[in-house]
């Protein structure tokens, strides 16, 4: 079986659409469990049906689902087709377009929107609407048209793209030497003690849970990161923070601010949809829940952006509004606050 698995595999071109290293301190476990700890919306169910076709691979051969991955093994996912994000079509997406020239364009990108193809999500992306408007867009080193860096799919916000292959090489070289301004808005738990303060941590994927990062505070893993904060507006159980991103890592506000004990506000993937902060009565309970339905996503707005334009040498700063759900959600949080404190001060 394992021979005729291998001709298979040896008679037909196959593509790579997942290739995974099990780290050092990789306990034995299934491959179908190790790979849904990947695999965003992966099933089980399914895994097991590409591992019994023979496209689940570990160290290069086919393997069962039940086969345990062990420390240091390449676990791959191949198919008889390329992936869906290396075939990027064009679609007529509005794009609310905040500045664009011959060189960049500024584009305010809405909560929901997925910045570009990948797995679960091949279409409706940035991307899609970026090669609909703009032809011959440069790619950048992982083969993205126009992209210099990008935000989560539930954070809205402000995005510079690149038109030309001097403009992507020129912007890169500012993200990477840390010249851009990034400055973000976000409501998170609890009553942020410092009126303003920096943290810094390392932050790498998380070991016990693949589809998150974690903070590594001793440096031993993970990428260097500083996220800059200022208290805006305290609101009983939630603060408003203005964050302005020194580096700008995976998910860094969101991981740096949980570590200081204050994840995002509904920030389903890092706990912030659970009740973190507050009273224990119905009426509250109801109250963070109507919140959580006036704001169905992690409260993060990338809401100014300023970069050295690539062309004219001239320093750009742009700013955009803060969307309807979060003003909506800080509109219900203020009027608690003004009624708890009327309650206290009666």
């Amino acid at each position: 079986m394992q021979e005729n698995q291998n001709q298979d595999l040896e008679n037909e071109e196959l593509y790579e659409h997942h290739k995974f290293v099990a780290s050092v301190g990789q306990e034995p476990l299934r491959v179908d469990k190790f790979l849904m700890n990947f695999i965003e919306n992966a099933t089980r169910s399914k895994l097991q049906q590409a591992a019994k076709a023979g496209n689940v691979l570990v160290n290069e051969l086919p393997v069962k689902s039940n086969h345990k991955v062990k420390p240091n093994d390449i676990v791959r996912i191949v198919l008889a087709y390329p992936p869906a994000e290396n075939l990027l079509v064009a679609e007529d997406i509005p794009l609310d377009i905040i500045y664009e020239d011959d060189a960049v364009m500024v584009v305010n990108k809405p909560a929901g929107m997925v910045v570009h193809p990948g797995h679960g999500n091949y279409s409706g992306t940035l991307v899609n609407g970026l090669i609909h408007h703009i032809e011959n867009l440069p790619t950048n080193s992982n083969e993205r048209p126009g992209l210099v860096h990008r935000i989560d799919k539930d954070t809205s916000g402000l995005l510079v793209v690149a038109k030309t292959e001097a403009a992507m090489a020129n912007l890169s070289r500012q993200f990477f030497d840390r010249t851009t301004e990034r400055l973000y808005y976000a409501l998170v738990w609890g009553n942020v003690a410092e009126d303003e303060g920096s943290i810094e941590g390392n932050i790498g994927r998380s070991l016990k849970n693949r589809l998150q990062m974690a903070v590594f505070p001793d440096g031993d893993f993970g990428k260097h990161a500083v996220t800059h904060y200022k208290v805006l507006e305290r609101l009983t159980y939630v603060t408003l923070v203005q964050c302005k991103l020194e580096t700008g890592r995976t998910h860094q506000i969101r991981v740096h601010l949980k570590h200081i004990g204050h994840t995002l506000f509904n920030d389903e993937r890092y706990g912030g949809d659970d009740i973190l902060k507050g009273t224990t009565f119905t009426k509250y309970k109801q109250f963070v829940h109507n919140c959580f339905k006036v704001l169905p996503r992690q409260a993060l707005h990338a809401k100014t952006l300023g970069f050295t334009h690539p062309t004219t040498g001239e320093f750009m700063r742009f700013n955009s509004e803060v969307p309807e759900d979060i003003t909506a959600c800080l509109e219900k949080w203020r009027t608690y606050s003004e009624n708890s404190k009327a309650i206290e001060e009666a």
